[in-house]
């Protein structure tokens, strides 16, 4: 019975609505889909342990802040399902390099580590990422639903 609902929800979000806008504040810990300027769905959100900032370079565990695209999915991830966050952007790049630093790269949206579920639930209450955007798997599943490659997303502090 949960899988029927769960499917019908799905069912009912994507029929009447695109999402067209991925906006993230890092400062809340939330995600909101966003379809012609109504936010649709929300989520609580899991960072990187060191969220506050634009991503500076490789390993800073900070999560990047602009305007990006979700560019592409990847299945085969180390965690539930991904999709991919444009960064580095060229700005990205240049400043690193002027820097002298790595900009990092493979942020995505995902969900838990595929170790075992149970730990899913206590994860989200933590920033654990290396500057990814966590969602627990079953909104990940949802999300996946709502929000196809090519949406624009926006995150910021």
């Amino acid at each position: 019975m949960k899988v029927f609902v769960t499917l019908l929800i799905l069912i009912s979000f994507s029929t009447y609505a695109k999402v067209d806008l991925v906006k993230v504040d890092k400062s809340e810990n939330r995600m909101y889909l966003i379809a012609d300027g109504e936010v649709i769905k929300n989520y609580h959100v899991a960072f990187g342990e060191s969220p506050k900032g634009h991503k500076q370079q490789e390993g800073d565990e900070k999560t990047p802040e602009g305007i990006y695209t979700l560019d592409y999915i990847k299945e085969d991830s180390a965690f539930y399902r991904a999709m991919h966050i444009s960064y580095p952007n060229e700005k990205d790049i240049q400043e690193a390099k002027r820097k002298g630093v790595s900009p990092g790269g493979l942020i995505m949206i995902h969900g838990q580590s595929n170790r075992p579920g149970w730990l899913s639930s206590k994860a989200q209450r933590t920033n654990w990422t290396d500057g990814c955007i966590a969602l627990t798997n079953p909104e990940m599943d949802e999300f996946m639903t709502l929000v196809t490659v090519g949406t624009e997303i926006s995150i910021e502090w």
